[in-house]
């Protein structure tokens, strides 16, 4: 988000990055929507590629949204045929027009939603016109010619433009008539408020005309009917695009027009359809086989640790090896890069360099659309297909997941994509998982992140999001870091030697972990008959010559789960030599699921049929399992969750959905969840739900106090049946996790041995109250907080990766219980739980280090050492200490930096955003700002 001004009351609703689309090429820009008392306007800000300051970012352009406004999506036909394709938009403001590229995603949909929100708001208030007096202010700072058109010009009349000859107008979105192109579709023109207005202005000037061309003719003729500027802006674009879509083989593909039989339960998944069309569509799922039929595609899965470096050599030996081409391309990448700049930022050219060496080294003798690039930080998931394939893609979503430190960095992790093919869903994982030999835990608990935390938003977004397992096809490949275990590496090499490798996986961790069904269950993997991936000398294919001498592993694994899946080949590519792994390849035969139109046509008029008849005669009703449940002892942290189960006792189908209670913002309380919220049940039919309790950093300082308690009632409704009550109770033991500063430093003793009453006493307690005379001597810091930080300067200063790598939560979940109840005496765990547990705690604290009191003040003097030093000598005393108290332990482990890997930018990156929070949602400038305030406190002894 974008914060426009500290005194003015204009609010910033949402932003998004994007290319600004110019005659000679592209340039990025941050956009950014503020809104000021019912009145917006687009912001369009330039900025240097790695933005730290203010400085930095420079607005330079305005564009307000009224009458004389437009959106519309202008993506070329070569675009339109790459499902996941990035949507370039087209935004007109009386006489001048602007191109973007927006990147394919949800953040897109959302920013544009509320591009469309603010438009709508415009043709709410029709025939008033929007003033725009808050914008003269922003005049002076915005850089270039033409940067804020005569508001005047563009408030007082309404828009209407005709159109050129052979130039058909498609409904989109603003006043300003678009020319010959569809409206972007995640601009919600059917919403009751924007259909008013528009209605109203149509009334009034004809402003919305209707295309009565077809819709190819009218992306034919809008290449003759431009104006000469429109004309070499796009076809300097288009040419760029041309150009770089040659390189990568996607030219001659075929445009997704229209709805195919393949996509049409994607249609009857969209809000618009009612309850009627969901019963519909679950009886064609239940009779899927009756029109459908099992086609086999070739699937070629790869995955290459690069360990940072740079494409030297042609791919083809490893992505064109098969005889004939595969119909589909799944490529992983780990490492992409490992420098500072891309950890902190998560920008690097490498992405467009291995792109383009993928894309030179895909099979000769097929042409290939790129469907998706998905990346975090290093880890990145290229998709493609064969151009004939790419109308049958629908549903593409892309996700990703962080596993590093706190469950937020992204250097470890994974990316995702999930789609429709044909009528087959699946989902590829491309994941990088915790390093060393001893980690195996780590990483199972990696796994176990991604599953629970990949979610997949739906087309109808009131349906609960689509985890990894639900796809009937899942395709699991990436750098897994599994190691062999209770070998000696001349041990290892000698089995290799012998080509020994059935005696080697039986000491492979995967294989064990797998077996003990710990991980990947009901996956399979095809026997490995290759050498160990890892780990080679650079640019050889000699093992491990280093002083650490690593134990060769099969780090690099491809593994599967779902039916009709037969596995060609499962071969390492020992050619290639860039990087100290070898990358991994699988060719699967995949039997995808393809409909026969007559059949399906059969089916659904069978289904209409039978539920015609049961329509409007029967009630929908269920029985509950139960209708009490009581969650006993809850700790911070701590995932807990009972069953309830839903029956369909009825004589219908029915819809269940667990609905809000009057005056309250959700339908539970935000420490609980039910999964699935919503959903359908077939007559007979039975469905589990998940009633989750989980309290974070958010709840646990109300239930710390107790002001809050674990109470709730859900509703359960049924559409056209009655409702049902579920009672949810619980108890909380309090912890020191979620507690605030002034309330630790007031107990002596640990939490769980203090009654329920002092604390609820302590929390409400003012500054004044405590330092009191009559009121006993506050401890300096807290307890727990010496306890880990004494912990790690006793143990861990020398730690490699400190705070970089994360720790176990089993580990997290004892060292809590040892800060929580006094045992026992010494802190449980590695060293890199322990440091998490530091993280999390400085997380968790109700009240920041630096109190959101000060937040601002730290931005504006950030870059004053001695301003900053005299924010910390105002705070109250006790944040003060705590605040000197953990620099100074940071600046001890600066002094080991060596050992430790650790320097001022890793922990000024990591720290300021836990003690100097942002009372609101905190944009990328005053996150630099505040990493800006507190490297005044790391460096200022190391001089």
């Amino acid at each position: 988000m974008f914060h426009i001004s500290s005194n003015s009351q204009a609010e910033d609703l949402a932003a998004s990055e994007c290319l600004l689309l110019l005659d000679n090429g592209t340039e990025s820009r941050l956009l950014g929507l503020v809104e000021h008392i019912k009145e917006h306007a687009l912001f369009m800000f330039m900025h240097r590629r790695m933005a730290i300051t203010g400085s930095d970012v420079t607005l330079q352009k305005i564009i307000p949204i009224s009458y004389d406004f437009s959106v519309v999506e202008v993506s070329s036909p070569e675009e339109l045929a790459v499902v996941g394709a990035d949507t370039r938009l087209r935004v007109t403001f009386l006489n001048e027009e602007i191109e973007f590229k927006l990147p394919f995603g949800s953040h897109t949909r959302l920013f544009l939603s509320e591009v469309n929100r603010a438009w709508c708001d415009v043709c709410e208030q029709y025939p008033k016109s929007p003033k725009f007096d808050w914008l003269t202010k922003y005049q002076k700072s915005a850089k270039g010619p033409g940067s804020l058109p005569s508001i005047a010009a563009s408030t007082g009349k309404i828009a209407k433009r005709g159109n050129g000859e052979g130039e058909p107008c498609r409904l989109s979105v603003g006043g300003a008539a678009a020319h010959g192109h569809t409206a972007c579709g995640s601009l919600d023109l059917f919403s009751p408020q924007c259909q008013r207005g528009l209605k109203e202005m149509s009334d009034a000037g004809g402003l919305i005309e209707r295309s009565h061309s077809a819709d190819t003719r009218g992306h034919k003729e809008d290449k003759h009917t431009n104006s000469s500027t429109d004309k070499a802006r796009g076809e300097g674009a288009h040419e760029n695009s041309q150009e770089r879509v040659k390189g990568e083989g996607r030219n001659e593909l075929v445009r997704l027009s229209k709805h195919t039989v393949s996509n049409k339960a994607q249609m009857l998944t969209m809000p618009q359809f009612g309850l009627r069309d969901t019963l519909i569509k679950c009886e064609l799922l239940k009779n899927e086989d009756a029109y459908t039929h099992i086609e086999n595609f070739s699937f070629f899965l790869g995955t290459y640790n690069v360990n940072g470096q740079t494409p030297k050599e042609s791919l083809r030996s490893w992505l064109g090896c098969t005889p004939q081409p595969p119909d589909l391309y799944c490529i992983g990448f780990q490492e992409l890069d490992l420098s500072k700049e891309v950890f902190f930022f998560n920008d690097t050219p490498k992405e467009q360099e291995w792109m383009k060496a993928v894309s030179e080294g895909l099979h000769s003798d097929a042409k290939y659309a790129l469907v998706k690039l998905v990346r975090l930080v290093g880890i990145m998931l290229l998709f493609y297909v064969k151009k004939e394939h790419a109308e049958h893609i629908s549903d593409m979503e892309a996700e990703t997941v962080g596993t590093g430190i706190m469950g937020r960095m992204g250097n470890k992790g994974a990316v995702s994509v999930r789609f429709r093919f044909h009528n087959s869903d699946v989902c590829v994982v491309n994941a990088h998982l915790a390093a060393h030999v001893e980690e195996y835990e780590r990483r199972n608990q990696d796994y176990r992140d991604i599953c629970s935390r990949m979610l997949f938003r739906q087309l109808d977004p009131t349906l609960s999001p689509l985890t990894i397992m639900k796809h009937s096809i899942v395709l699991w490949l990436g750098d897994l870091n599994y190691r062999i275990s209770d070998l000696e590496v001349d041990h290892v090499k000698d089995l290799i030697m012998k080509k020994d490798f059935e005696t080697l996986h039986n000491h492979d961790q995967l294989k064990r972990q797998m077996d003990e069904e710990a991980v990947f269950v009901d996956f399979l993997e095809g026997e490995i008959e290759f050498q160990p991936t890892y780990k080679y000398d650079m640019g050889s294919d000699k093992w491990d010559t280093s002083e650490k001498c690593r134990v060769p592993a099969w780090c690099d694994r491809i593994l599967w789960k779902g039916k009709n899946i037969t596995q060609r080949h499962y071969r390492s590519h020992m050619t290639l030599r860039t990087s100290d792994h070898k990358p991994v390849s699988s060719l699967l035969e995949i039997g995808i699921k393809v409909v026969n139109e007559v059949s399906y046509k059969r089916t659904l008029e069978d289904v209409v049929r039978s539920l015609d008849k049961l329509e409007n005669e029967c009630i929908p009703s269920v029985c509950l399992s139960k209708s009490e449940f009581h969650f006993k002892d809850v700790k911070f942290m701590q995932h807990r969750a009972e069953t309830l189960t839903l029956h369909n006792d009825g004589q219908v189908p029915c819809k269940f959905e667990f609905i809000k209670k009057l005056d309250e913002p959700a339908y539970c309380k935000p420490w609980l969840t039910a999964n699935p919220s919503r959903g359908f049940l077939a007559q007979g039919d039975s469905v589990d739900i998940d009633l989750e309790l989980f309290v974070n950093r958010s709840t646990a300082p109300e239930l710390n106090s107790g002001q809050q308690q674990l109470e709730d009632i859900l509703i359960v409704h049924l559409e056209r049946g009655k409702d049902f009550f579920i009672s949810i109770s619980g108890s909380y033991l309090p912890s020191c996790f979620g507690s605030s500063i002034h309330t630790l430093c007031q107990l002596k003793e640990p939490i769980q041995d203090m009654p329920l009453e002092t604390i609820r006493e302590l929390s409400l307690m003012s500054t004044s109250e405590t330092n009191s005379p009559d009121t006993e001597k506050a401890l300096d810091i807290p307890k727990e907080l010496w306890m880990m930080v004494d912990h790690l300067y006793r143990n861990a200063s020398k730690q490699e990766d400190l705070f970089q790598q994360p720790g176990l939560r089993s580990e997290f979940e004892e060292i809590r219980d040892c800060l929580d109840t006094g045992m026992p005496d010494t802190l449980p765990g590695s060293n890199h739980s322990v440091a998490e547990a530091l993280l999390l705690f400085l997380d968790a604290l109700p009240e920041p280090v630096i109190p959101f009191s000060f937040y601002q003040q730290c931005l504006e003097c950030c870059f004053t050492s001695g301003q900053c030093k005299m924010i910390i000598s105002m705070l109250p005393q006790c944040h003060k200490n705590v605040f000197n108290y953990v620099t100074a332990f940071l600046r001890e482990l600066l002094k080991n930096s060596a050992h430790n890997r650790l320097d001022v930018n890793i922990l000024a990156t990591i720290f300021a955003a836990l003690l100097i929070r942002s009372p609101t949602k905190q944009d990328i400038m005053e996150k630099r700002k505040t990493q800006e305030f507190f490297q005044h406190f790391l460096v200022q002894e190391t001089h």
